[in-house]
């Protein structure tokens, strides 16, 4: 389980990942990163709609979604503790209800995996 910490919890820090984020879109989600200088700590947040299924199975993949999370934790931490954090939105997308964790864990791994080595050759990167 996510420590509070590591938690997205006000409405507006969703906003702001989802729509200056980031994005990456997997078969049964879309993942939203964006850097927060105001934190130093990595923090998720969920989304999943009703498109995804009933509440039983949105909890679910919720679920699922939050132990993949909670796996790649490491991959996101901040090299030095003046390093800023990074916020992470996941939205389900209504494949997901069928999907395993494996499939979910995995998806969430590329998606990590090709957003920061985009932001690591912006940030190397000099124009003449």
């Amino acid at each position: 389980m996510l420590a509070k910490a590591n938690r997205i919890t006000r409405g507006a820090d969703y906003r702001a990942t989802v729509r200056r984020g980031s994005r990456s879109t997997g078969a049964s989600t879309v993942t939203y990163i964006r850097p927060n200088p105001d934190s130093s700590v990595v923090r998720f947040g969920f989304i999943v709609s009703k498109s995804v299924g009933n509440a039983v199975r949105r909890n679910l993949v919720r679920r699922r979604l939050k132990a993949a999370a909670y796996e790649l934790l490491p991959r996101f931490s901040p090299g030095s503790p003046g390093d800023a954090g990074v916020d992470v939105v996941v939205r389900a997308l209504p494949a997901s209800a069928q999907a395993p964790w494996a499939s979910l864990h995995e998806e969430l791994l590329r998606a990590s995996a090709r957003l920061t080595s985009r932001s690591h050759t912006s940030k190397g990167s000099v124009s003449p």
